[in-house]
């Protein structure tokens, strides 16, 4: 078997909160992976660490003390990145109980690092596609302007009137209307809509590895997201680049992804093929992914004008997770026989079935 495009291993990247005076964990021990031509999506609640997890892959996070330990590798080309190369050296931890609760960092050594390890793969192999189309864009820039720049840094195209062609190729190929007319406008000349599309050509024309999308959809109405899903499902089709498409849509995911991950608290909570993890009735299943499902309005319920379902409680505060499962004050699932584990230990991502995985005392055996 090939080894995977994209390989995460223990991944935590912590920021300092100085009003509390502790440690926020929004990634906290992530091990996940993608292969050549796979489309993993990652689904959880705001906070469980789905965009952080993207932003740490692509050496993107600043604030301290951020990336702390794990290891991320990336293969492309014949060439293996370990994008964490040597960091550790660059970072000081002190643990109790098994818990980082110290940790210092020399931050320009680090992002001098960081920049060098990543200059070689950065928007060339990997490419991101952020939640704000807009933020994204320099307002003060033509759109095509971007893009044939990216072009131009990325790929074999350097002369001016050669990328030029390939950004309205790109911007044709992602069905935005009137694609010289589109080419000469800045940011704050389109929509949201166009805005993404927009993105989107600048992310593909440098032809990467792997695409990260976060959250493609996020602000744009409800007939655009159908859209914008549809264009990235033929893309998928058409180019088979990796991706890790990141999503609140469960629709979407279901739609578009492989794999999925679902990530709660920090960490990976169940992962496995697309239509099991999605799949209401198949088990075996983490609790949280059940809940999650069953908060999806469904049609009937809408005809009945029924109370939409949900997850009860709050998302645990990630300056202080607790220390056994993460989503053990609000499972409506525990039982006597595991309730002092679930309280007390956290339970490993184990496999339950060929190529599922669940983070579950239910399923310890």
């Amino acid at each position: 078997m090939t080894a995977p495009l994209l390989e995460i291993e223990n991944l935590r990247t912590y920021f300092y909160s100085r009003s509390k005076q502790a440690f926020i964990r929004a990634v906290d021990g992530v091990t996940l992976s993608i292969a050549r031509g796979e489309t993993l999506g990652v689904v959880g609640e705001s906070g469980s660490g789905k965009s952080v997890t993207a932003l740490s892959i692509t050496g993107l996070v600043s604030a301290g003390p951020g990336v702390i330990s794990g290891a991320i590798v990336f293969r492309a080309d014949g060439v293996e990145h370990n994008l964490l190369q040597d960091l550790e050296q660059y970072v000081r931890l002190k643990e109790r109980d098994g818990r980082i609760v110290e940790a210092s960092k020399d931050e320009p050594g680090w992002r001098k690092a960081v920049e060098r390890l990543m200059a070689p793969v950065r928007g060339k192999e990997i490419a991101m596609i952020f939640q704000s189309p807009k933020s994204a864009l320099n307002p003060f820039a033509r759109v095509g302007d971007q893009i044939t720049e990216a072009i131009r840094l990325h790929t074999r195209a350097k002369g001016p009137g050669e990328a030029k062609e390939r950004a309205l190729h790109w911007l044709e190929r992602v069905k935005i209307d009137s694609p010289r007319l589109r080419f000469e406008n800045h940011p704050y000349g389109l929509s949201g809509g166009m805005c993404q599309r927009a993105v989107i050509a600048m992310a593909l024309a440098s032809e990467p590895s792997l695409l990260i999308a976060d959250e493609p959809t996020t602000g744009l109405d409800a007939t655009i997201q159908s859209e914008i899903v549809g264009l990235l499902a033929e893309l998928k089709a058409e180019f088979g680049i990796a991706t890790l498409l990141i999503s609140h849509d469960i629709r979407a995911i279901s739609r578009l992804a492989d794999n999925v991950a679902v990530m709660y608290g920090g960490t990976v909570v169940e992962h496995g093929p697309a239509p099991d993890v999605l799949a209401s009735r198949f088990a075996p299943k983490h609790p949280y992914t059940t809940a999650l499902l069953a908060s999806i309005p469904s049609v009937q319920n809408v005809r009945d004008k029924g109370y939409l379902t949900v997850v009860e409680g709050e998302v645990p505060d990630a300056v202080d997770l607790p220390r056994g499962c993460r989503f053990y004050a609000r499972c409506n699932r525990v039982t006597d026989d595991v309730r002092d584990k679930c309280a007390q230990h956290e339970p490993e991502l184990q496999e339950v079935m060929p190529g599922h995985h669940v983070r579950c005392w239910l399923y310890a055996e």
